[in-house]
């Protein structure tokens, strides 16, 4: 009953076949034969992407995916009904209406329950580095101490499987498998319930397993240029009030341009609305608490991150993508370099206006912060996916909304 095949059928009768026998009949059913099997085709595709794109997003860490199924929801039935509306293609606006509402519900309603009732259970295999890499994560851990599992029900185990087992302990893994319950390599759920990839451990991903997909990168180049083309009649007149607002508050020009370090090591020449007084000097980077370098219209633009909007141009060029890894200084990439171990190899993939770091830690300076902040950025490079920039999206809108992480 929790397994996903099982939960997308009992949606699909609660929020597709049940509005659809409901209309039988009716007056909105009066329609033509066409009409009705378009309406019930785009509902039946809509629900079933609907429910692909929450459980694909769902699989990274920390995501509460009941607050993805509305957006979801809304962008898997309102795509299809704008392109049908263009192509002035009939549909039955009620049923299509009741099917949205409904897979909103299921989807919300479901995850939630799921998440408020449901605890996640593994089991642990006691050698090598397993026992140290299991702990908190909002995990029911079972530290195993005999290769049984009794009664006990769990959704996978957890063994360091490049430690030495004795002959009962590989053949408990081994029953495991043929039983469909899953065995994680301990470093591998370490990065699934944290999204970080540990330093320590980056060895053991070797260098080709980081490598991002270059067709993906091509399809993610040509989706950057789309998006910024489309979300430029919202930003200029934005970025136009965002200037006169800079100007009219503090001497210097609007515009900060910095070297910073991209793509494959290469240095460009970044774009940003300026946010502090031209006549203070201070470090490298934003100090901890109130910088008195930062003007009043400077804290607003950091907070609400509108002074990363000329980035836009930065992305046009080539020289950024919308998601990606933060471009670091010339200053700062170099001094990370001699203190944080691996830290160019953050610029295989080109660097990007938000990230995956910026959405789980926001700002990091310090080099303690930077080590975490570039496990984050190993994770993002080694699962890139439409999934994963999906989802650093939404919790980038949520991001620009709360201002979390700000300094």
């Amino acid at each position: 009953m929790l397994s996903r095949a099982v939960q997308r059928l009992l949606g699909f009768g609660f929020a597709v076949l049940l509005p659809t026998l409901a209309a039988k009949g009716g007056s909105v059913w009066e329609t033509s034969d066409l009409s009705r099997a378009v309406t019930v085709l785009t509902i039946a595709l809509a629900y079933w992407g609907s429910l692909t794109c929450v459980q694909r997003m769902s699989r990274f860490p920390g995501v509460r995916a009941y607050l993805l199924s509305i957006p979801a929801a809304s962008a898997c039935f309102g795509i299809p009904f704008l392109l049908l509306y263009v192509t002035s293609i009939e549909l039955i606006d009620e049923l299509y209406l009741a099917s949205y509402l409904l897979t909103s519900l299921y989807c919300t309603a479901g995850y939630w329950v799921g998440r408020h009732y449901r605890v996640h259970k593994l089991a642990v295999v006691p050698f090598g580095k397993a026992l140290s890499l299991c702990h908190s994560h909002g995990v029911d851990w079972r530290y195993l101490e005999t290769p049984d599992l009794g009664e006990a029900r769990v959704d996978g185990v957890v063994a360091d499987l490049r430690a030495e087992f004795t002959p009962e302990w590989e053949r408990f893994l081994a029953h495991c498998t043929l039983n469909r319950i899953p065995v994680y390599h301990a470093t591998t759920n370490f990065e699934r319930l944290t999204g970080r990839v540990q330093l320590g451990h980056l060895y053991e991903n070797r260098y080709g397993s980081l490598q991002p997909d270059e067709g993906y990168e091509a399809l993610k180049r040509s989706l950057d240029v789309l998006a910024v083309l489309a979300l430029m009649p919202v930003a200029l007149p934005l970025m136009a009030l965002t200037a006169l607002a800079i100007r009219l508050d503090s001497p210097g020009p609007a515009l900060f341009t910095q070297p910073r370090m991209g793509f494959q090591c290469r240095p460009f020449v970044v774009y940003k609305f300026r946010s502090m007084f031209i006549d203070h000097r201070g470090t490298g980077f934003t100090q901890d608490g109130e910088d008195p370098r930062i003007t009043r219209v400077g804290k607003a633009i950091r907070k609400y991150r509108l002074d990363e909007l000329p980035q836009l141009f930065n992305v046009l060029k080539g020289d950024m993508s919308l998601i990606g890894p933060r471009p670091e200084s010339m200053d700062l990439a170099d001094w990370y370099q001699k203190d944080v171990p691996f830290f160019h190899y953050r610029h295989v993939v080109r660097p990007g206006i938000s990230g995956w770091a910026q959405v789980e830690q926001g700002y990091a300076a310090e080099v303690d912060g930077m080590n975490e902040k570039l496990e984050y950025d190993f994770y993002y490079i080694k699962n890139i996916s439409l999934w994963l920039d999906l989802l650093i999206v939404l919790r980038t809108i949520r991001t620009v909304l709360t201002g979390f992480g700000s300094r």
